[in-house]
């Protein structure tokens, strides 16, 4: 289990960030949006002393993402670019709907959990 490093606020956000087969998985719980994307960003991106960043977002605890958490997902696949690599798991419905509404899927990968992220 992911340590909780922000605390869950009402319609805040929750995220912990743990080491796993050579990636930082991120854990995400609750909204994303204006009021919380800066937590997701500082939680998504990677370490400066990284050669090969690998993070797997697991975004199974989000209900809502708008505009604001799309944007944070683009700089945190471009910062992991070109030797590592970015990729969700967990996504829900009403969250990948929107990603597949902007293209995103096209350019970050989508997993059904967090094992078959690391394993791709």
């Amino acid at each position: 289990m992911a340590r909780i490093d922000e605390p869950l606020e009402p319609g805040g956000l929750a995220v912990g960030r743990a080491p796993m087969d050579g990636a930082v998985v991120v854990t995400v719980t609750g909204e994303v949006d204006h009021r919380t994307a800066g937590v997701l960003r500082r939680a998504l991106m990677p370490a400066a002393a990284t050669d090969t960043p690998r993070t797997v977002a697991d975004l199974a605890g989000v209900g809502f993402m708008d505009s604001s958490g799309i944007n944070v997902l683009i700089t945190a696949h471009q910062a992991h670019e070109p030797a590592g690599w970015l990729r969700l798991a967990g996504v829900r419905r009403p969250v990948l709907r929107t990603l597949e509404m902007v293209g995103l899927t096209g350019l970050i990968h989508c997993y059904p959990s967090v094992d078959a992220a690391l394993d791709a």
